[in-house]
């Protein structure tokens, strides 16, 4: 150590801010630079894949049958689409940039004899820091004096168990500090680190949430549907004799249009702008698909200490035994904290001495900081006149297992914490223990922790929400039943030592049961968290979990949205996929909130696609096999595409109404609406055509002007329709929607108008167009709500009696999913 420091140029005191930003010059900054990809490189990637082939074969079709309005078009269909997601992944990109900035580690730095809090990257070699319980270790570096701590080094060597490290040892940039506290000297950063690279807070998620999956369905339902009826279109127009390169050409072109392009751009989006939206309320989204997770969540575990309550503890009138004073209970306790921690038991003991300058005369020789194995802290101190002592502060039940007067003061002492606990105080118990080494029980010290203002609201906003809030609490069953009380929840309070290390392999049908009815759970320790979400989700449930410590981090993997609140450790922030940044439950139901209304844009959006693809499809593949006649040319089919795509990408930011219940994807329901609006479409195509050949009598040339702009006009309006459940007036669109889409309908309209690569139609026949469309679209609304009753009509009483709350939006949707979720819980008891 004496060679390293010699060598750094530093000590135990650490450097001056001007050596530092010095060094920081000469070594750079204390990250690794992430290899940027080529943009170029990146744009090009757009030209590449199974759906740009296919646009990439058509042109080169055109090229080959000279159709160049075609090859230009199309041409302009694969730069649109190549630009338009190059642009927007790199704007979401961005945004979770900036986000992963405010998530960036921050350590503990002694410079000019201070200790400041900068970022991690800005940590040079030479520098002394200070590790603690939960810190994610900047920089390489050799411990200083101090007592042994438990490293996790599983980031370095994937070995799982931890490992003790004493002063004088190195430990490695992403290991964590699992036990203990003790100070540093940074000799390795940036590049220079053992693991060559320091621990990624924010990991991207390289899992496929439920909602993607569903989306992922519909892709692949609308593709292989688009290849079974384009295959059909090639074999008659082959039996026909129809030219073979004309109909390829075709035939791609139609397969194009059907094939969901913007589905992955309109997901990256929609959740980008959730993203942004949540950020500005201080919850970072960590992983994306945690907002398609939350919008389902029906139960949240919320810890008690910061999140029910304002973690601000405030210190009762203390109980004593043995004659000893209320003001030497409080010194002995202070004795026992350390104001540098920031840790608000320390800070509230301290804040109770009456006397400020109490402490002048006494000399901390060693300090043992809290951990959750031993469960409290403790001191050894010298008085002025040099004598030693040591103080001891904790869990009563713990610092009474230490003393030696126990046996005396045991009824007592239980007796008042019962008390205090009672009135929903925390209790602390002191002792010391003089040169004999025989610790002393002093008395127990009384701490409030007074719930939050908008605790008691937001619980019960959650419950209007169909979201069950279950308290989980370290502090006693008395404590979490009279907070529980204090904030409106029920006091049907868990005792978590029930669920034993073994409780996993024994577990019966009326644990299970007890679990899932439990109104919250006190007396926890980090493992029966993973427990308990284990167990809710077996039986159902999507689940969220709030934690703060390294020893939290298991349990907020496990759930289904894991949430570091504002005070979590480093490594906990790691483990979650959305970190608070301001304390307090309202947050996560505003992120509630965010997330449903984003699964509504969503489920909008699948029921349009689904039904614009079916129309365009059926219209097209009936068209050609019953009347030998292409509605549509290539070019239009593509134009038609190229609008539609690009204003659709608008909903990510249209106004919706969330549901007052978790939200399920429900298929049936989706393909049924879906299918019902495209068959309409369908008819409504025909319809057209009709009046168009055999009332109008018009050239098949002017036809199939028309019947690009009815599709064009028709598939706009239906994303009005599929927008709300109830009549498309209900929830007016956001500005930006119905801008992109009178703005894309404008320009088609033109097109037609006026002719470009296709027929001149006139304003006569546009205006007819739009009357007719517009005229459709209000009686498809009329359908889509008979449809919904139809289908909801449908639906078997449920097996159950259901106990969510019911949503605005009626009640036989819940039913039938909290049916399921039962007859679910049945077959896994089974």
């Amino acid at each position: 150590m004496p060679e390293l420091e010699k060598k750094l140029g530093s000590s135990p005191e650490g450097l001056t801010q001007a050596e530092a930003q010095k060094r920081l010059t000469q070594y750079g900054p204390n990250e690794i630079e992430e290899k940027k990809t080529n943009l170029f490189l990146k744009f090009l990637s757009y030209f590449w894949g199974p759906i740009p082939w296919m646009i990439e074969i058509a042109v080169i079709l055109s090229g080959v049958v000279r159709h160049w309005p075609d090859f230009f078009i199309i041409m302009l269909l694969i730069f649109t689409n190549a630009i338009v997601g190059f642009w927007e992944e790199r704007q979401a990109g961005n945004a979770i940039a900036a986000l992963k900035a405010k998530l960036a580690i921050k350590a503990r730095v002694k410079r000019d004899g201070k200790w400041v809090n900068p970022a991690a990257r800005e940590l040079v070699p030479g520098d002394v820091i200070r590790l603690r319980m939960g810190d994610i270790v900047p920089a390489d570096a050799r411990l200083l004096e101090g007592d042994p701590v438990e490293v996790d080094q599983s980031a370095l060597t994937g070995e799982s168990l931890p490992v003790t490290h004493k002063s004088g040892d190195a430990v490695f940039s992403g290991s964590i500090i699992r036990q203990g506290e003790i100070g540093a000297l940074v000799y390795g950063t940036g590049t220079n680190t053992y693991f060559g690279k320091t621990a990624e807070l924010v990991q991207e998620a390289h899992t496929v949430s439920h909602f993607q999956k569903a989306v992922l369905k519909i892709g692949n339902y609308l593709i292989i549907l688009a290849v079974v009826l384009v295959a059909l279109i090639i074999t008659v127009a082959i039996f026909r004799g129809d030219p073979i390169l004309t109909t390829l050409q075709f035939a791609l072109v139609l397969t194009v249009a059907a094939i969901p392009v913007a589905m992955p751009t309109v997901l990256s989006v929609t959740m980008a702008v959730g993203a942004r939206l949540l950020a500005r309320k201080e919850a970072i989204v960590s992983r994306l698909v945690a907002i398609e997770e939350l919008a389902g969540v029906d139960i949240l575990c919320a810890d008690k200490t910061g999140t029910l309550t304002q973690n601000k503890l405030t210190l009762g009138d203390p109980f004593s035994v043995n004659n000893v004073s209320a003001e030497q209970v409080i010194l002995n306790a202070a004795l026992a904290s350390r104001v540098d921690n920031n840790d608000t038991i320390d800070l509230a003991v301290l804040g109770g001495l009456k006397n400020k300058d109490a402490l002048k005369g006494y000399q901390v020789v060693h300090f043992q900081p809290f951990d959750p194995v031993h469960k409290r802290t403790e001191a050894t101190v010298k008085d002025k006149d040099g004598k030693q002592f040591k103080v001891t502060k904790g869990a009563p039940q713990v610092i009474l297992a230490l003393s030696a007067n126990a046996e005396q003061v045991k009824t007592a002492a239980d007796k008042a914490v019962d008390e205090f606990a009672a009135r929903g105080f925390r209790s602390l118990g002191v002792a010391r223990a003089g040169g004999d080494g025989k610790w002393q029980y002093l008395g127990v010290l009384p701490l409030f922790d007074p719930p939050r203002d908008d605790a008691k609201a937001t619980i019960a906003t959650a419950t209007q929400m169909g979201v069950k809030v279950k308290m989980v609490t370290g502090d006693a069953i008395a404590i979490a039943k009279e907070t529980a009380k204090t904030l409106g929840m029920g006091t049907n309070i868990l005792d978590a030592t029930i669920l034993g290390e073994d409780s996993k392999k024994h577990e019966t049908q009326a644990m299970d049961e007890s679990i899932e009815k439990a109104d919250g759970f006190a007396q926890v320790f980090p493992e029966h968290k993973f427990h308990i979400v284990d167990v809710l989700q077996k039986l159902g449930h999507i689940v969220g979990m709030t934690g703060d410590g390294v020893n939290d981090a298991p349990a907020l993997k496990k759930a289904d949205c894991g949430i570091a609140v504002s005070s979590a450790t480093d490594a906990a922030r790691a483990a979650a996929a959305i970190v608070l940044l301001t304390p307090g439950l309202s947050v996560i139901i505003d992120a509630i909130k965010e997330s449903r209304r984003i699964f509504q844009r969503m489920n909008s959006y699948a029921i349009y696609r689904i039904a614009e693809t079916l129309r365009v499809l059926f219209f097209m593949t009936l068209a050609i096999l019953i009347f030998n006649f292409y509605p549509l040319t290539a070019v239009m089919i593509v134009m038609l595409a190229l609008l539609n795509d690009g204003a659709i990408l608008s909903i990510a930011y249209d106004n919706v109404h969330y549901k007052n219940k978790p939200e399920a994807w429900n298929m049936p329901m989706v393909l049924g609406i879906a299918t019902v609006l495209g068959v309409i479409g369908v008819v409504a195509s025909f319809g057209l055509f009709y009046l168009g050949e055999r009332v109008f009598h018009l050239d098949r040339a002017h036809i199939q002007t028309m019947m690009y702009l009815k599709l064009s006009v028709a598939g706009h309006l239906t994303i009005f329709l599929t927008r709300t459940r109830g009549p498309f007036w209900s929830i007016p669109p956001a500005r930006i929607l119905w801008v992109a889409v009178l703005g894309t309908q404008v320009v088609a309209t033109l097109i037609a108008v006026y002719g470009l690569f296709m027929t001149p139609l006139g304003w006569g026949w546009a205006l007819f167009v739009w009357v007719y469309a517009v005229s459709w679209a209000l009686v498809n609304d009329r359908v889509k709500l008979l449809a919904y009753r139809l289908i909801d009509s449908l639906k078997t009483e449920p097996k159950y009696e259901t106990k969510i709350q019911g949503g605005q939006d009626g009640s036989a949707d819940e039913d039938w999913e909290q049916a399921e979720r039962e007859i679910r819980k049945d077959e896994t008891h089974k």
